[in-house]
């Protein structure tokens, strides 16, 4: 007997059907063919600094995902520079494939050490950020250059440390923070920022350096040219002397926050370049 209305419609339903359950390919073999020619697009990976979280790059994030790149923006503990580097490391071996690394401020420094050796890490990209080469500090940079006004903005707090004894970690007063770190965001998007900011220690901008892997890996550089934490004059030398891509924006420190789309564009030129 031949097969009825119905089972004819459920024979036609039934590979479509299970084609959307399985996520199956589609049918145009050229369509699938020029996507597999295209390299994986790599996986930026964003690095906050002192007095700042992972929230301060939301804006970025925003932007970055929509041009289709996965991100994941890391909690820096901000505890010392080779403390920070290893963590920092542990992040980046469970990313798979090609990475941009992103740094601002003090993440700059830890994005130095952290992608020496890691063939995957295809640019790095320093955001009003340290370079350091081996052997210098933050400390050590940021007064290379008059400018910076962070010391009277700061308070020194001991805490304890994991090995027994007692650090200093640097808080920022929240009275001073709008116009030492982020003079050009809103004063009510500030003060929430003051409030989350992350206290540095002391040992992560006094320890000196020990890999620049800016030396073997392209990189691209934007200058914040009202920044009072480290004077643009140094973000400039060392951008100059890492061979950096570089940008300027008139922008505070904050620039993530404020800037977000300058930012990204600096970010995408280097993903894009490097791909």
């Amino acid at each position: 007997m031949p097969p009825t209305k119905r089972t004819l419609a459920l024979a036609l339903a039934l590979p479509a059907a299970l084609a959307s359950l399985i996520g199956a390919a589609p049918a145009s073999g050229s369509h699938a063919a020029g996507t597999d020619r295209h390299a994986p697009r790599p996986t930026v990976v964003l690095v906050h600094g002192a007095f700042a979280d992972a929230s301060s790059w939301s804006g970025t994030i925003r932007r970055l995902r929509r041009a289709g790149y996965p991100v994941v923006a890391v909690a820096n503990p901000l505890r010392g520079l080779s403390d920070d580097t290893a963590y920092l490391r542990s992040v980046l071996a469970t990313v798979d494939g090609p990475v941009v690394l992103v740094g601002h401020s003090y993440g700059g420094a830890v994005i130095s050490g952290a992608a020496a050796g890691d063939s995957r890490v295809k640019a790095l990209v320093y955001i009003a950020a340290f370079t350091p080469d081996k052997g210098e500090s933050a400390a050590q940079l940021a007064a290379k250059f008059p400018g910076s006004t962070l010391g009277g903005a700061v308070n020194p707090r001991p805490y304890p440390l994991s090995g027994g004894g007692t650090g200093t970690e640097l808080v920022m007063d929240q009275a001073k923070y709008r116009h030492q770190f982020a003079a050009d965001v809103s004063a009510a998007d500030a003060a929430v920022m003051a409030a989350t900011q992350r206290p540095v220690s002391t040992l992560a901008l006094e320890e000196k350096a020990r890999d620049a892997a800016w030396k073997t890996i392209p990189s691209w550089a934007l200058i914040a040219t009202a920044d009072k934490n480290i004077p643009p004059a140094a973000e400039r030398w060392m951008a100059r002397r890492a061979g950096s891509h570089t940008t300027e924006v008139d922008a505070s420190h904050a620039v993530p926050v404020s800037r977000p789309a300058v930012v990204t564009d600096v970010i995408l030129d280097a993903a894009r370049t490097t791909r």
